[in-house]
């Protein structure tokens, strides 16, 4: 029963020093193998063929994200890692963004570019109304940071809930929408959520709002973004993820100086909290306890 390391070769010496120390097994790479039997996890970004091995029961996914995965074999389980710093990562990477945004950089990056010396009013935070789609770890950590800044900040969900953040279920998508000044985007990419940052979603946000999207490219729908950014509706928008990525060199979205675009930097799995991640997971495994982290693959998250 060993986990098979199969993924950036920079963290290797890491994750190796951290499951010797363990006691469990470890195998650095497919050329590593000598028994393909031997394999019941997988830890990578990109699989390799799983149908080499016979006893896989789990795949772990070595960032937050799974959708970029292909279907399992039957019986495989998923599970993507939990690590503080990629909570906090994309914390500090939604704040700032909607700081930015909320204070004008765009325009003023854009003025700057032109040698331009022009100022334009500045809003109390207090006064603008933040909507984040997608309220899970992530999305309650930056919540509660933009309260703390002094914005009204609200939640979009399934179900909607109460709490310190008021909360939208599903059926008051457009009352959400409305309010939402700023809207960012933290939701899992499933096929209920592709696509749906779109002409209609983003026609019932207030005019002159502004997006940050650090979902998956593919809940945007870029054309509808710049249909929506040409017509004077939204003022700006921050992207760390894009469809596709990498972004072409010849894309209009990098040339749009009212979209700042950074490649999907927001957050980088510590290769210690990584690794730390994937030997609770194997232990998990071993007792027949619950996988942290374990993905249900039906709704994929």
């Amino acid at each position: 029963m060993a986990l098979l390391f199969h993924t950036t070769p920079a963290r290797l010496p890491i994750w190796q020093k951290l499951f010797a120390e363990a006691g469990e097994p470890f195998i650095a790479g497919e050329d590593a193998v000598t028994d393909p039997a031997e394999v019941t996890a997988i830890a990578c970004w990109t699989p390799p063929d799983l149908s080499r091995y016979p006893n896989l029961r789990l795949v772990l996914s070595v960032g937050a994200g799974v959708d970029h995965l292909p279907a399992l074999p039957q019986g495989v389980a998923l599970a993507r890692t939990l690590a503080p710093g990629i909570e906090a990562m994309v914390r500090d990477w939604v704040v700032m963004a909607t700081l930015m945004l909320h204070r004008d950089m765009p325009l003023y990056i854009d003025q700057a570019g032109r040698g331009e010396w022009r100022t334009h009013p500045v809003r109390l935070s207090t006064s603008r109304r933040v909507g984040i789609m997608g309220m899970g770890r992530i999305g309650g950590l930056v919540a509660g940071s933009l309260q703390a800044l002094g914005f009204d900040v609200a939640g979009l969900s399934r179900t909607g809930s109460t709490g310190t953040v008021p909360m939208f279920a599903a059926s008051q998508r457009d009352a959400f929408l409305a309010r939402s000044d700023l809207l960012i985007c933290l939701l899992p990419l499933t096929p209920e959520t592709r696509g749906i940052l779109n002409a209609e979603t983003l026609a019932k946000l207030p005019a002159g709002a502004g997006l940050i999207h650090a979902g998956r490219g593919a809940h945007l729908d870029a054309q509808a973004l710049r249909a929506a950014l040409d017509a004077g509706h939204l003022s700006a928008a921050m992207l760390d993820v894009t469809d596709p990525e990498p972004l072409p060199t010849e894309h209009w979205i990098w040339s749009d100086p009212r979209i700042i675009v950074t490649p999907h930097i927001a957050a980088q799995t510590d290769a210690l909290e990584g690794a730390r991640h994937a030997l609770t997971v194997m232990q998990a495994l071993r007792q027949g306890a619950p996988i942290p982290g374990l993905v249900d693959q039906a709704r994929g998250y």
